[in-house]
C-alpha cells in the first residue's frame, strides 16, 4: 500500500491512509507520519484494529509514554500507560453509567476545551485515542489549533504574550464542573504548575499560545485581567469556522499534538449507548517554564490566589 495523507480542514487535521498500525511500520513510512503530525497536528487513521499492547507499541515509536492520572473515573484500571475512557461500570456487571454518576461528572470535564496534562510539570506531547466502541450519534471529538489562532493575532498582541507564564491546575478546571471531585490526598498530589504562555514546535519552530480549561491565571497580571486575556484567546481559537469535528467510527485511531491543539469531547446518550475509548499519551520533552510553581506558592485552596 502507498501512504496517502489528505488534509481534512483548513486549520488542522489530515487523514492517513495506506498503513496498518497493527503491523510493524517501516522507518520511511513512520517518518512520513511523523512529518505529517508536525504539519497537521491531528492525524486520523481509520479501521485500525488495535489491542492495548499494539496501541502502546505504536505510540512508543514517537517517544516514552506518560503515566496516567489516578482518578475517580478509574482511568488506571487497565495499565499505568493506558487511559480508560468509557461509560461502562466495571464494578456493577458492566452497566452503563449516566451523566449523574460521579465518575461521569469527572469525565464531563473532557467536554471543556483543554490540552491533556497541561496541569503536570512536564505537559504531554501527544495523545492517541482509539475508538473501541462508539455510539450511533453524539460523542464526537472537536479540535482547534492554537498555532493557527496565534498566527492570526495582530503582531502587537503576539509581542505582548511573549515571555508570560500561565498557571495551570486540574483542580481549578474541575472546580468549574463540580466541587469535591478529588479527595484531599489527591489534591495534595496535584499542585498548580507554571507553563509558558507561548511555545514553539521544536521540529519546525512554529509558535502558538498555550491555554485551555486548566489555564488558571497569568502571572504578573491582576486576576480578573488575566482571566479576560485567557478567555479572549480561547474565543478566537474556537471560532466556529476554526473547529474540526471528528465523527467517530469504530476502530478509528486519532492522534493529536497537545503542545498546539485544544480538544473537547461532545456529549451522547450515556444511559443508552456505550462509548469505549482507549488513550495513550506521549510524555512531553520537558518543563516549559522554571522554576516549578510548587516551590513558590501554596497549592490549590479553591480561591483566587493572593497577590495575583
Amino acid at each position: 500500500m502507498t501512504l496517502a495523507i489528505t488534509p481534512l480542514h483548513p486549520c488542522l487535521g489530515a487523514r492517513v491512509d495506506g498503513v496498518v498500525l497493527a503491523r510493524p511500520v517501516d522507518d520511511q513510512t513512520f517518518r512520513q507520519i511523523f512529518d505529517a503530525f508536525q504539519e497537521y497536528s491531528v492525524l486520523v487513521f481509520s479501521d485500525q484494529r488495535l489491542t492495548d499492547d499494539l496501541q502502546m507499541a505504536f505510540t512508543r515509536r514517537f517517544g516514552p509514554l506518560e503515566t496516567t492520572l489516578s482518578s475517580i473515573g478509574q482511568e488506571r484500571r487497565l495499565h499505568e500507560n493506558m487511559v480508560d475512557l468509557s461509560n461502562i461500570d466495571p464494578d456493577h456487571d458492566d452497566r452503563l453509567m449516566g451523566w449523574d454518576d460521579r465518575r461521569m461528572v469527572y469525565q464531563s470535564g473532557n467536554q471543556l476545551w483543554h490540552t491533556d496534562s497541561s496541569f503536570k510539570p512536564v505537559p504531554a506531547m501527544a495523545s492517541l485515542l482509539s475508538g473501541r466502541e462508539v455510539p450511533p450519534s453524539g460523542g464526537e471529538t472537536e479540535f482547534v489549533s492554537m498555532r493557527y489562532a496565534y498566527a492570526n493575532l495582530p503582531g502587537e498582541t503576539r509581542r505582548q504574550l511573549e515571555g508570560k507564564v500561565c498557571v495551570h491546575s486540574i483542580l481549578y478546571s474541575r472546580s468549574t464542573i463540580a466541587k469535591g471531585l478529588f479527595n484531599p490526598e489527591h489534591e495534595r498530589e496535584l499542585p498548580p504548575v507554571r507553563q509558558a504562555l507561548v511555545r514553539a514546535n521544536p521540529v519546525n519552530g512554529r509558535k502558538n499560545f498555550y491555554i485551555g480549561s486548566h489555564a488558571w491565571y497569568v502571572e504578573g497580571m491582576p486576576y480578573d485581567e488575566s482571566r479576560r486575556l485567557l478567555d479572549s484567546l480561547l474565543k478566537v481559537t474556537t471560532e466556529p469556522d476554526r473547529v474540526f469535528q471528528h465523527r467517530w467510527r469504530q476502530w478509528d485511531l486519532v492522534m493529536w499534538d497537545n503542545r498546539t491543539v485544544l480538544h473537547r469531547g461532545r456529549p451522547w446518550d450515556a444511559t443508552r449507548s456505550k462509548r469505549v475509548m482507549r488513550r495513550t499519551t506521549l510524555a512531553g520533552e520537558g518543563p516549559t517554564a522554571d522554576p516549578p510553581l510548587a516551590t513558590r506558592t501554596p497549592v490549590w485552596d479553591g480561591i483566587v490566589p493572593a497577590g495575583v
